[in-house]
């Protein structure tokens, strides 16, 4: 094996440190508090479902657990849909192994729209670059040849205030897959956008935050696109 491979691969192989613990101890309690009956949850349909080892992993927030054709959507791909509505980038990270470690999958693909909103309780793209990153080493360490890729938080009119924000946050995002092997960002937000920039109210529904039937359609066109891809360059590769 090439030493760069060797390399790559001792980097991936990394257990969590007790830097990661620390990282995870101011939001564990709330996470806890929460969300830990949705997690049990999730632990119950590992005991029931199952799922091909090729299959794509999809974990994150409200747009995941609302997203009830994925199975339709992404065909040719085979999915697991583990989303729990409101979850924050503090919530993934505290959960992430119970969350990935279950599951045997050819990619991973992460979307969380929470934890900027125009709040003064928002987190800074710091503190999600430094939670993001902690997740996605979750998964390589679970699986280091799967790909990992985080969707672009998408721009909405209920949060149209927060967008200079939020897309500090994908920046970050994206900077994440760049430097990061295995890890790959899915742009989507220009999409979303009116030619004046301001979001497309008909592919979201009435709340004017989640997605419309229109807009998930749209969203499983991009990421599949992004999926085929990298999948295939990496079996070519191989």
């Amino acid at each position: 094996m090439p030493l760069t491979c060797l390399i790559l691969f001792a980097v991936l192989q990394t257990p969590l440190t007790a830097q990661d613990a620390d990282l995870l101890t101011p939001y564990r309690a709330a996470a806890q508090k929460k969300w830990a009956k949705a997690i049990d949850e999730f632990d119950e349909l590992n005991k029931t479902e199952a799922h091909p080892a090729d299959s794509i992993l999809f974990i994150g927030s409200s747009s995941i657990r609302r997203w009830l054709t994925m199975s339709t959507d992404m065909a040719p791909y085979a999915t697991v849909r583990r989303g729990y509505g409101g979850a924050m980038y503090t919530d993934m990270a505290v959960f992430a192994e119970r969350v990935v470690s279950p599951h045997q999958y050819r990619a991973l693909v992460m979307f969380v729209g929470n934890g900027v909103v125009g709040a003064p309780t928002d987190h800074t793209p710091d503190q999600i670059e430094q939670l993001t990153r902690h997740i996605v080493h979750v998964s390589h360490q679970h699986q280091p040849r799967s790909p990992v890729f985080l969707i672009e938080i998408t721009p909405c009119e209920k949060r149209f205030d927060a967008w200079p924000k939020i897309r500090a946050v994908n920046a970050r995002l994206r900077e994440i897959a760049l430097s990061t092997p295995h890890t790959y960002f899915i742009p989507t937000a220009s999409h979303y956008l009116k030619p004046d920039g301001t979001p497309r109210p008909e592919l979201f529904v009435e709340d004017k935050l989640h997605l419309s039937e229109s807009g998930y359609k749209l969203w499983s066109t991009l990421i599949r696109r992004r999926l085929d891809d990298v999948l295939q360059a990496n079996v070519n590769a191989e």
